[in-house]
């Protein structure tokens, strides 16, 4: 599909926008310069974008956007739990590789849920909600069955261990971040047999207390 020269015109801003997050850092960067970068009039860069944060949450959006294919098409060839978890989350670093530097620019407003660009943000909920929605899927597409009181958080509890990942990885200074590579599938791998462990009857007295736990730290968040 062609894009209309609207289109056209908000893409090139946001990539500009990216750029100079990226050269300068987040704080550093005005709209000004993202004008500039992008090669239109200041103005115009407030017509398509109030502000910086509303550029970077176009910055999630259109990726959370363009990688719903890609996820839905990936996850139709695995079946088992691990090896769907370890997928999703790796198609996650591998749209973001090109971006990581601005990722880690946004570190500080990230660590902070009630700023809107974090990740554990009321404004960012709807991308938050899609990412959720496909670990849930990765639980039924793999027949996973998990204890009744565990089942309505994990999914939760998937998403969170996802931004541990992203965490460690825009944090990774390794080349290529060679550790973040190999963590993940031992990660993913730790996350199944937990996960399996937990439907055991010899660990209901120990999972009623994390149960509990999770109910404090998790409901509120996501």
């Amino acid at each position: 599909m062609t894009k209309s020269k609207a289109e056209g015109t908000e893409e090139r801003i946001l990539d500009a926008a990216l750029e100079l997050f990226r050269d300068q850092g987040f704080d550093a960067a005005t709209m000004r310069g993202i004008a500039q970068r992008a090669g239109v009039a200041t103005g115009a860069a407030y017509y398509y974008y109030e502000s910086k944060d509303a550029i970077v949450m176009g910055f999630y959006e259109r990726a959370s956007r363009k990688m719903q294919e890609s996820i839905r098409a990936r996850l139709e060839t695995v079946s088992s739990f691990e090896a769907g978890l370890t997928e999703l989350i790796h198609i996650k670093l591998t749209h973001f590789a090109p971006h990581r530097a601005v990722l880690r620019a946004l570190l500080r407003n990230g660590a902070d849920p009630k700023h809107p660009l974090s990740p554990f943000s009321a404004e960012t909920k709807h991308i938050r909600d899609i990412d959720i929605g496909w670990f849930d899927h990765v639980l039924e597409q793999s027949k996973v069955r998990p204890p009744r009181d565990l089942a309505p958080y994990l999914p939760g509890l998937l998403w969170f261990f996802q931004m541990g990942v992203i965490l460690f990885w825009v944090t990774d200074d390794s080349p290529g971040q060679r550790r973040t590579e190999a963590l993940l599938p031992i990660a993913c791998k730790v996350v199944a047999s937990l996960i399996r462990l937990s439907s055991l009857p010899l660990t209901r007295t120990l999972r009623r207390p994390v149960v509990k736990l999770i109910e404090i730290v998790v409901q509120e968040a996501i």
